[in-house]
């Protein structure tokens, strides 16, 4: 009787163990949010509010040490937005992100319960274990492990955990970052589109005006009809380009409704961003460099299980007891060529980060001289079209005194359309860089916000 009892109370301990394991996982809260999202026993604006709740939550204790130590994080969280305040690029921020599935946060969620779970890792483990002899008795047993020296494995396994939540957060930086920047994208085609088709508008009337006058000199015979012809070419073509930017503005906006919260049909207004080159950290740099502290986490760990270690055990049970045991890889002939190779992994490692500085670099010094051209080159457009806008006058000034006739007119207003048209195109491709200048340096978004 003795003997049962300790069994059923060892494997009663056992199960309650394991239990307890399990409700551990299926308690925490942000677990819990994540396989129910979405409580359909109260209303919309609940749930709203909970969903924020869930972004927003406190962090643990392991978390806030996470963040007090960590270089990358700190960098993340530092970042602040270049978008104005109240702007339409920040109504349009803030309705796509919104609605934002954020997979990747569900991915720095796990990272973080996996660096918590890996703070511990250097307390010892408890465990069941249960066999059958020969006689058909269940011997029941608890045991207990503890390591003494494994050569830094378990120092490498947290770190590689908190690198991992560092990589992790930067691909939460970059995808909402890239989230915003196709939004912002798509507005700036809209309003590029709208603006466009009312330039083509107002060119189409004054080129129907025309039209009417010489079908009226035609009809006059003062004029022939090829005349005609070639103006009543140039107001289909006109047609054409008023519903080609209509459309391009309407498939854009609906795209961009497609990924927000809310309709954005009624916002208005392109903002010139105030970015420099210097403004943050290229996210590819602070990403190269969180995977480098992961690789040389994961040589810390390879190695160590190159070689042997030191463990105690003790057993609680029928048969239990205490001891030490030694094991591990064993040390062959290629033993010192396999840590040599996760040395230089390292440095690998290392020159991956030299690499991604390279390259970022050169990306920030070209979008930057881009940005200056394109800015350049639309502030030279609009003095153009002025001068455009000055010749026409003086042409129509000039037909009115008959020193002219209709087609030199319509020639010289085919010119200062032509300009108008392209200032615009010059105006958005440079806002576009100035987006995508900020895209690069992940500053679309509060990095404590996201």
């Amino acid at each position: 009787m003795g003997h049962g009892t300790v069994k059923v109370a060892a494997l009663c301990a056992a199960i309650a163990l394991q239990a307890g394991c399990d409700g551990a996982l299926t308690d925490n809260p942000v677990v819990a949010r994540l396989d129910t999202g979405v409580d359909t026993s109260v209303g919309p604006s609940v749930n709203k509010g909970r969903r924020f709740a869930a972004l927003t939550e406190t962090p643990n204790k392991n978390d806030e040490k996470l963040n007090a130590e960590s270089v990358v994080l700190a960098n993340l969280l530092t970042r602040q937005s270049v978008l104005p305040a109240g702007s339409a690029y920040d109504r349009v921020s803030t309705a796509v992100l919104a609605a934002n599935a954020r997979a990747a946060e569900t991915e720095l969620r796990a990272a973080r319960l996996r660096a918590e779970a890996a703070s511990k890792n250097w307390l010892p483990t408890i465990g069941p274990n249960i066999s059958l002899n020969s006689l058909g008795d269940i011997i029941t047993q608890i045991v207990v492990d503890q390591v003494i020296f494994d050569n830094g494995r378990k120092k490498g396994e947290r770190a590689f955990a908190k690198a991992d939540v560092e990589v992790a957060a930067v691909a939460l930086a970059e995808d909402t970052n890239d989230r915003v920047a196709t939004a912002l994208d798509l507005y700036l085609t809209a309003a590029q589109g709208r603006e466009q088709a009312a330039l083509h508008r107002a060119t189409l009337s004054d080129m129907e005006h025309f039209d009417y006058i010489m079908s009226e000199r035609v009809r006059g015979g003062v004029s022939d009809m090829s005349d005609l012809n070639v103006i009543a070419g140039k107001v289909a073509e006109i047609r054409a380009a008023v519903s080609a930017s209509e459309e391009m503005a309407a498939t854009a906006i609906a795209e961009l409704n497609a990924m927000s919260i809310s309709p954005l049909d009624d916002v208005r207004g392109a903002d010139t961003l105030r970015i420099s080159a210097a403004a943050a950290q290229p996210l590819a740099v602070t990403r190269a460099e969180a995977e480098k502290e992961r690789s040389i986490a994961q040589s810390q760990i390879d190695r160590a299980s190159q070689l042997p270690g030191i463990g105690a055990q003790a057993t609680i049970g029928e048969n239990g007891g205490v001891g030490v045991t030694a094991g591990g890889a064993s040390i062959g002939f290629g033993t010192k060529a396999r840590l040599r190779a996760l040395e230089a992994a390292k440095e690998a490692a290392g020159r991956q980060v030299a690499q991604a500085n390279e390259d970022s670099n050169r990306t920030l010094r070209r979008l930057e001289g881009d940005v200056a051209s394109t800015s350049r080159q639309a502030h030279e457009a609009q003095g153009l079209t002025a001068t455009a806008r000055r010749n026409l006058d003086l042409f129509q000034e000039q037909y009115r005194a008959g020193q002219r006739q209709v087609m030199d007119v319509v020639g010289v207003y085919e010119t200062f359309a032509a300009r108008q048209e392209a200032e615009v195109t010059l105006k958005y491709d440079a806002l576009r860089l100035q987006i995508e200048l900020a895209r690069v340096q992940g500053v679309l978004a509060d990095g404590d916000k996201i």
